[in-house]
């Protein structure tokens, strides 16, 4: 039996305006049974958080895996009220490292209380070490064990590097990118253990919160779980802007605003 992954394109809407129900109830319906929901995002789309926290309430999961946190920041939280927004910030060093304004991912932390929090973030260590020895040093063992080390198809391995190439403002050097290629893989691979642990440990439903490229059913979380753990049931959710669908599989289109950006490569233009 293999594992079955359902794929959903949902729509965002204006920051502070509510979601059309139909669409935050079809994703709730979809994944209800579910195992394991992954809740894909663009990081800086508050409305992306919005979402997530919405169906986060209605499936009330045993554990949350979050990318953005590593297990410090776990552990710290653990003191720590969920409805004290200042406090989890601090304890998770949260804008300090880069990610997006913590207001609009603490509804996600707050609409399951009772889930126990898991990290999903690569540390700096275990990337470390993949560098110097390869993705088959820092691999979990059941990852390794599926042959999730293994080179990737020719045509697969080569869109990869020209996503990093793009996401990097064009700026890497060439043969940089097979790097990259395996850090992102390695990134897939800490989500994937960590769901795998939290489904083993409390049940389900585990939700994952990640942005859209770890969410895509084809070669990111979603496919790792396939082949470690092919009987679990996993729903897959992509976030969409300007009519823009996620890479990856995801089913339906929808159109959403984007919030007013910077242009990241400015500096290299």
């Amino acid at each position: 039996m293999r594992t079955l992954i359902v794929s959903l394109l949902v729509l965002a809407v204006p920051s502070g305006a509510a979601f059309a129900s139909e669409s935050a109830e079809d994703v709730i319906t979809a994944a209800r049974g579910a195992d394991i929901v992954i809740l894909g995002e663009s990081h800086d789309n508050p409305d992306h958080h919005a979402l997530q926290a919405q169906v986060t309430q209605a499936l009330s999961p045993k554990s949350i895996v979050f990318e953005m946190l590593e297990w410090r920041h776990v552990r710290a939280l653990q003191s720590v009220a969920r409805d004290d927004i200042d406090a989890m910030q601090s304890a998770t060093a949260w804008e300090a490292r880069g990610w997006p304004d913590f207001a609009s991912y603490a509804p996600i932390f707050q609409a399951a209380p009772d889930a126990v929090i898991y990290a999903g973030q690569l540390n700096g260590r275990t990337a470390a070490t993949l560098v110097q020895n390869g993705l088959h040093a820092v691999l979990p063992k059941p990852l390794m064990t599926a042959g999730l080390a293994a080179p990737l198809p020719t045509t697969q391995q080569h869109a990869r590097e020209d996503m990093q190439f793009a996401a990097h403002c064009d700026a890497l050097p060439r043969e940089m990118l097979p790097m990259m290629v395996d850090i992102q893989r390695l990134r897939d691979a800490t989500l994937t253990f960590a769901a795998l642990k939290a489904f083993e440990k409390h049940g389900g439903p585990v939700v994952v919160i990640a942005g859209n490229g770890h969410a895509r059913p084809d070669w990111g979380v979603p496919a790792m779980l396939s082949a470690v753990a092919p009987d679990l049931l996993v729903l897959a959710v992509g976030q969409g802007e300007e009519g823009q669908m996620p890479e990856g599989g995801f089913s339906t289109t929808s159109n959403a605003p984007a919030p007013e950006r910077t242009d990241p490569c400015a500096a290299f233009k």
